[in-house]
């Protein structure tokens, strides 16, 4: 009763007191005269005027003036807000928040300000900002979010205000790091056909190796253990273990908050074996078409992927008629008696559709007009999987982007129409090339160059390439514009000088070569281009110390100087899945080059051919084939320097470079030949260590092939052959490969280079 009696109190003096309150604001209507505004710092008037519901001229009353201060309450401006009423004046007075005037983060090493400014944006914390406490206790659980998406459990984060002049305030976040929660424990329990390591092997969490400083694969991130999870799920169902299932996972911390533990619970059951596969429903009277696709045959083991490939076939198949929505069923009939299991495919088309709109995303620097003259699924036109498919994979192997998806989305209130979202995720286009070689005969030799393939985010192409050693400079200028013309025709654009000086002597004998050349790329189809083009070209040979005997015998009949004017003609082919990662498809290449006029007529023709065979979901084999033939076609023999060379990466690695081929009698120096003939074989696996990252892998390769001059028969028993390993990684300055070799076939007076890398090739 005494506490009653106290409520009814306490609550009758609240209302006295609102009442009283209530009655001391409270004014008579009056028409507004003017409205003044006072403690103002950095906010414009006008917003204040903008928020306000009244207006000089309308009717004042308490109802307009409590609508007032919400309006302006909910600016989020202002720590106090009043209105003051002096005859038919409202006043209305503010308090204003501070402002951040800095952002200063210490102690962080595993993120930069930049990322962390930008997560702290996002929850409405940046300079020039108002700042309230409430904001800077949620700024402390964001950065503790964010470190915790990194395995840094024991992360604490310490924040100090610091107020300064005009309002405003410096804020500073101390956070002790500590050392990231690691994965020191991985069990599996249940499994019984397969061991507890082949299973662990197939995540990419682990317990850490030695290449963890890299991967992070022993930090535990819950995204990647349901990935894992879904690993070991297909793993299971891919061998006919039809009713596998994950019955728990737990995930223990120790009290230091620096070790885990996970344990996987599994059931494998039964394997199963497909008797039998049926069509079902609507297959709109293609049956024997839609057969054709299917991958699953009766006999062997279930295999979930096979099913999911024929699904996603049979998907794809009615896309291309137009059928967006498809819905494709697979609905397996198990016998538990003999474990087999009978799968029927259920397949309902639903209704034809086009699509509306095609949205593009995540290119902040590239022209949306460079990714749309890609597409070959057009706006307003019938829905095309395989049209959208083929966009994908043209705006992919622009090599602008690290990522490229294309998903569709239904349009609400539309059954029939679809929009097509393009997302990308853009990579730096600019490369640098960087060539070097070490032998101990030669030392180090070093090339540079730039390129810019997306410059200013146009799509055109503009590269220097620069060498300055002693022995060969070149300065080279290209420019390319992809569609030169609205139907894709490319023109490029090449001017060029080159010395080349064998031997480091300033008095050795040079080959000075000068010129330009524009051709022309015409797309024939969507995988092959044909190419054309012309230039003009001046060779001189200087003279000098070691001058070959077959150059002095050129000069002494044709002179040391000699113009041509070279016609290309050439195609190219490309159906590789990536230009910078390619695991499957072929490149082919082929070019002709002559020169009818001017002192100097000849025919010289090159085909390079790539194939790409994924033998695992980690292992690929890739073979290269270059294959070159110049013939002469005039009174003059064929031209010195339009010789093949052979030798170091892109040919036969274990040799120098430039040192296959003829050799001149007195210097023992390679001075190239009107044939060539290169093969080269890789196996490409993952690092050790980097888990599936397909972009650091290590490769084992054979390479075999020469070089022949005019009077030379191609005989595959001077073939040289080198063999050994290399590390290809996707680096910021474009792809980078080493390869250490050794040659397997040599000869006498080959000139062998062990250690060979370059920058900005991906063979």
């Amino acid at each position: 009763m005494h506490s009653k009696r106290f409520s009814l109190r306490a609550a009758s003096l609240t209302a006295a007191l609102a009442l009283s309150a209530q009655l001391s604001w409270s004014s008579e209507p009056f028409r507004i005269r003017d409205i003044q505004v006072e403690g103002l710092q950095r906010v414009e008037p006008g917003t204040i005027f903008a928020s306000l519901p009244v207006r000089v001229g309308d009717v004042y009353n308490d109802e307009k003036g409590s609508a007032s201060i919400r309006a302006l309450f909910a600016l989020g401006l202002f720590t106090d807000v009043r209105l003051e009423i002096k005859g038919e004046v409202v006043v209305v007075i503010v308090e204003e928040r501070p402002s951040v005037a800095g952002l200063e983060f210490i102690g962080t090493r595993e993120f930069d300000a930049e990322a962390l400014n930008k997560a702290l944006k996002a929850i409405g914390l940046a300079e020039g900002r108002p700042f309230d406490k409430a904001l800077l206790d949620r700024a402390e659980q964001e950065l503790k979010r964010q470190y915790i998406n990194r395995s840094f459990y024991a992360a604490d984060v310490v924040s100090t205000v610091t107020p300064i002049d005009r309002n405003r305030v410096n804020l500073s976040f101390t956070v002790n790091e500590g050392e990231p929660a690691r994965i020191s424990e991985i069990r599996i329990v249940g499994n019984q056909v397969y061991s507890e390591s082949t299973l662990r092997n197939l995540f990419e969490l682990n317990t850490g190796n030695w290449m963890s400083w890299y991967t992070k694969s022993d930090r535990y991130s819950r995204a990647k253990l349901n990935a894992d999870l879904e690993t070991l799920k297909s793993y299971y169902l891919a061998r006919g273990y039809l009713e596998f299932r994950i019955d728990s996972t737990q995930v223990a911390m120790a009290p230091n908050k620096q070790d885990m533990s996970i344990t996987i619970n599994l059931t494998e059951g039964e394997r199963f074996v497909v008797s039998a596969v049926r069509l079902a429903g609507n297959y709109l009277e293609r049956e024997e078409e839609f057969k054709s696709l299917i991958t699953i045959r009766p006999g062997e083991p279930y295999n979930a992927d096979r099913v999911a490939a024929t699904v996603k076939a049979f998907g794809d198949y009615f896309g291309r008629f137009g059928y967006a929505f498809a819905r494709v069923e697979p609905l397996p009939e198990i016998d538990r008696a003999t474990n087999r299991v009978t799968l029927v495919l259920q397949a309902q088309p639903a209704r034809r559709a086009y699509v509306r709109r095609v949205n593009i995303g995540g290119n902040t620097r590239t022209r949306d007009e460079v990714i749309r003259r890609e597409l070959r699924q057009f706006e307003s036109s019938w829905y095309d999987s395989e049209k959208i498919r083929l966009s994908r994979s043209r705006v992919d192997r622009l090599g602008y982007f690290s990522e490229v998806q294309a998903e569709t989305s239904e349009v609400p209130g539309t059954p029939d129409q679809v929009d097509l979202n393009l997302q990308v995720k853009e990579r730096p286009t600019g490369s640098v090339s960087i060539g070097a070689g070490l032998s101990s005969a030669e030392g180090l030799g070093l090339q540079f160059g730039i390129n810019q393939q997306n410059a200013f985010g146009s799509g055109n192409s503009l590269g220097v390439q620069v060498n300055t050693s002693r022995i060969n400079r070149t300065v080279v200028f290209s420019t390319t514009d992809p569609y030169f013309t609205e139907d894709g025709v490319s023109r490029t654009f090449d001017v060029y000088r080159r010395t080349a000086r064998p031997f480091l002597s300033v008095d050795s004998y040079a080959l000075e070569t000068t010129g330009g050349s524009v051709r022309f790329g015409i797309p024939v189809t969507e995988r092959d281009t044909v190419f054309v083009g012309g230039g003009i070209e001046n060779t001189t040979i200087v003279p000098g110390t070691n001058l070959p005997a077959v150059y002095q015998s050129y000069a002494n009949q044709f002179g040391l100087s000699s113009t041509a004017y070279p016609v290309t003609l050439g195609w190219g082919r490309d159906t590789r899945d990536s230009a910078l990662i390619p695991t499957t498809g072929n490149f082919q290449r082929a070019s002709a080059e002559t020169s009818v006029a001017g002192e100097v007529q000849y025919v010289r023709g090159t085909y390079q051919y790539q194939h790409y065979v994924p033998l695992t979901k980690q292992y690929t084999f890739a073979f290269n084939s270059d294959l070159g033939l110049g013939r002469s076609i005039g009174q003059r023999p064929y031209p010195l320097f339009k010789n093949f060379y052979g030798g170091g990466l892109g040919s036969v690695r274990g040799f120098q470079p430039g040192s296959l081929g003829p050799r001149d009698a007195t210097t023992g120096l390679s001075y190239g030949g009107s044939k060539k003939v290169n093969f080269n074989f890789e196996l490409q696996a993952p690092f050790p260590g980097a888990g599936n990252d397909r972009t650091l892998r290590l490769y084992g390769f054979a390479d075999v092939g020469n070089v022949y001059g005019p009077d030379q028969s191609i005989d595959p028993s001077t073939f040289r052959a080198g063999a050994g390993l290399g590390l290809s990684w996707v680096s910021p300055m474009g792809p980078l490969r080493i390869a250490f070799a050794r040659p397997v076939r040599k000869f006498e007076g080959d000139r062998m280079q062990v250690l060979q890398f370059q920058i900005g090739t991906t063979f």
